[in-house]
This record gives structure tokens, sequence and C-alpha cells, in this order.
């Protein structure tokens, strides 16, 4: 089976540096390309030029030689053609002569030398082994010869090769620094985003005091005003909202408890109620003692969200408190806890209330506790609580923690509030925790509660 390879995109550093990167191997590249051809044609060119009045000169010199009766061609070649200037070469009545051994008429072009025998001068470059090489030829009309300089730009080809290698190495150089270059500007660059996000990410763990920082750069001065703004508006938002459910549910107890005294008295003299008033009395009751539960959720949510008071808070053994709380939920023989996991730093009330929401959750709504166990996991303490019900499916494990959402499994129950659960992650929270629900491996859901253990120096 073949594997599809997933294209993972690259991150805003990332291409930040490869922008600046091939910018700079873009300009560099350029400026190279650019430096090397002109300087290539421009040696060349100057090299060629200088090839051609060398001939010219030598081939006056030769023409002045072969006038004479007792001309001695092979001497006057090499007299004319030093080494480090070439090869001379000379056809006369069909015989060719060469300054040089190795170099004669099997290196002039046959297109040269029609060009030459018309009469006319011609220069040409050809490749010999690798080398670029110049050939001139002259006709010298008046002993009835032609003449031909071979030089090989051996030096010049060299010479540019270098330069060629000089250009690309620091082209490839400038690509490098660019990128280097870019890794640092995005550092720059995406130092205030990473700052950003992180404020943002302790602000939405609930942490409404954290703010971004004053600055002095203008260009970031807008950002850092309206982002602190919008957490003022929604620290704001959130303290309004939790007065408001507060408020409501404390005046709400006045009444409530007149309603509950009312119920109590009616209850006492059930027996004198005919049926149907006796099972309205029930069904009072009933919705009676839910609205009581709504209402003390409401009051300790309120309570949890204002924040942790710290005359309040204390060394608590999460072993002890769970043991507790599942005795109260009838759940005591499902405890499970190895060595004690330590103590953490929190409202011992609050937290009770929260793991009895979990257990009870469990004991109404998951068929049951099957097991919670307190455990050591790093730095934190974790309380697992596993129950025997169907599970949460995936899509459902993060609702079930919003304010009134119940299982959709358990929708035909009316005896929850739809706040237990909201509770808990409000409760957890506040205490620099997390919690999650997740599957039990031998079935069932599983909630799982971690927050930071209390170290032993502060103990």
């Amino acid at each position: 089976m073949r594997k599809l390879l997933v294209r993972r995109p690259r991150g805003l550093r990332g291409r930040i540096a490869l922008t600046f990167g091939a910018g700079a191997l873009l300009i560099a590249g350029t400026l190279a390309g650019s430096t090397f051809f002109f300087s290539r044609a421009y040696l060349y060119d100057q090299r060629e030029r200088t090839v051609v009045r060398q001939a010219a000169l030598d081939a006056v010199f030769v023409a002045d030689q072969l006038d004479s009766a007792d001309a001695n061609i092979p001497a006057i070649l090499s007299a004319a053609g030093a080494p480090e200037s070439g090869t001379v070469v000379v056809e006369r009545d069909g015989e060719w002569y060469s300054s040089s051994l190795g170099v004669g008429r099997e290196v002039i072009p046959p297109a040269l030398a029609e060009r030459v025998n018309s009469g006319r001068a011609a220069r040409t470059t050809v490749t010999r082994d690798g080398v670029p090489t110049v050939v001139v030829g002259i006709p010298l009309t008046r002993p009835g010869a032609t003449f031909y300089r071979v030089v090989p730009l051996r030096e010049l080809h060299e010479t540019i090769r270098t330069l060629q290698a000089v250009l690309a190495t620091g082209a490839a150089v400038a690509g490098v620094s660019g990128i280097a270059l870019g890794i640092w500007a995005s550092r720059r660059v995406v130092q205030p985003l990473n700052l950003v996000a992180a404020t943002a990410a302790e602000v939405a763990g609930g942490l409404l005091d954290t703010r971004l920082p004053p600055t002095d750069d203008p260009d970031l001065a807008t950002i850092v005003g309206s982002f602190n703004a919008m957490v003022d508006t929604l620290r704001r938002r959130i303290e309004r909202d939790s007065r408001f459910a507060a408020d409501v549910a404390h005046e709400l107890r006045s009444p409530l408890t007149t309603l509950v005294a009312a119920v109590d008295v009616m209850q006492r003299r059930r027996e004198e109620l005919p049926d149907r008033s006796r099972e309205a009395l029930d069904l009072v009751h009933a919705e009676l003692d839910r609205f009581l539960q709504l209402v003390d959720s409401l009051l300790t949510l309120a309570r949890a969200e204002a924040g942790l008071e710290r005359d309040r808070l204390e060394a608590v053994s999460m072993t002890e408190l769970a043991a507790q709380v599942a005795d109260r939920a009838g759940a005591g023989a499902h405890i499970v806890s190895a060595v004690d996991p330590g103590l953490v730093l929190g409202d011992k009330a609050l937290l009770e209330r929260a793991l009895f929401n979990l257990v009870n959750n469990a004991e109404r709504h998951g068929g049951g506790v099957s097991a919670v166990r307190v455990e050591r996991r790093d730095d934190q303490v974790a309380v697992l609580v596993d129950d025997e019900g169907p599970g949460v499916p995936v899509s459902e494990r993060e609702r079930i923690f919003e304010r009134f959402a119940t299982n959709r499994a358990a929708r035909g129950s009316s005896s929850g509030t739809g706040l237990g659960l909201a509770l808990v992650a409000q409760t957890v929270t506040a205490h620099e925790g997390m919690v999650w629900c997740t599957a039990n491996p031998s079935g069932g859901a599983r909630f799982v509660v971690r927050m930071p253990a209390l170290p032993e120096d502060e103990l």
C-alpha cells in the first residue's frame, strides 16, 4: 500500500527566512552572473584584440624575412613565434611550416583558411583540449604565402574559471547569509506574536489579570493597547455575568426557602390529600429540590469564577478528599490509590464539591463508579474517575463541560442541572489545573483531573 505523503506547511518564521534567502540569492546571483558575463566578454575581447595586433606585427616581420632569397622559414617562424605568445603557422607553395611541434595545419579551421586564401584577413576562436584558442589568419601577398597565429588562452581561461568560482561562492554565501538574516529577522518579527499568543493562552486559561507589557514601538503600540483593552472588556463582562448569576441565585434563596418550608408542611399532611394532589405535590417537591441544586450550583460557580481567596487556601490531600467524597456518594468501595501522591494547595470546599460532582455524575449518569484513583504524575496530582456507562462520544467530550450541557445519553433524566461538570472545570481551572474526559480502557468513560502538587518546601 502506498503511503500518502502529507506536506507539512511551513511556519511564518520559515517563510520569512526562505524569502530573505531567496531574495539575497536572487540579487547576488544576478550581480554575479552579470559581472561574470560582462567580465568574460570584456577580457576575451581585449585578449583577442591584443592577439590580432601582435599577429599583424608578426605578419609584417615574417613577410619581410620571406622576401630574402636565402630565407630560412623555420628560423623565421621561431623568431616570430615566442612560446608565450602562441604558435606561428605559415603556408607557402602548398607547404606548411610551424614554430611549435604538434601544432600545424590541423589546427587551422577550413573556413578560416578559405577566407584567408581569398585575400582577406580573418580571425576565429576554437576550443582545443578544453581551452579557448584564437586563430588569426593574414594573407602575405608579397611573398605569396599565408600567415596564421594560434594563441591558446589558457591563462585567461583559468582566470575566468577562478572568477566564476569566486562569484558563485559569493552568491552562495550571500544566499546563506540571507537565510541567517531571515532567521534573525523572523525571530524579531515573530517574538511579539509569540508574546501575544502566550498572553492569550493565559487569558483563555482563566488568568484574566494577564496583560501585554507596554512597548515603545509605534507599530506595536496599537496592537498592545487593543489587546489589553479587549482583555479588560472581557474581564468586566465575565465579572458582570458572574455577579449577575450570584445576585440572582442569592435573591432566589429567600423565596425558595419559603417554598421549601411550605412544601415540607404539605408533605407532613400528605396523607390527607387526594391522589392527584399527592402526585402534584411530589412533582413540586422534586422540581423544587432540583431548583435548590441549581441555585446552589450557580452560587458555587460564581464563587469559583471570582477567583480563589488566599485566606481560604490550604494544603489538601486529594487521596483523603477523594475517599471522603466517594463514601459520601456511596462509591467508597471503588477507591484505588497507591502511595500518597502528595498535597495540593487549594480551597478544600470547592475541591470537595468538584470531586463530588464527578463521582455523583458517574453514579447517576455513567452506570456507576468503577474506580477512583489518585496518582502522582511528575509534579502534578491526578484524580481519575472511571464509570461503567456507555462512555462519552469524542464529539461530546468538550461540550459536556459547558454550562447547562448534559450527556445526550442521559437526556431522559430531569434530575441534572447541567452545571455539575461546568463547576468542575471552573474549579480546576481556578486551581491552575486541567480536566478532561477520555475513554476508559476497560469500558465506559474516564474523567481526569490534574493539578499542581504542592512543593515539599512549602509544606
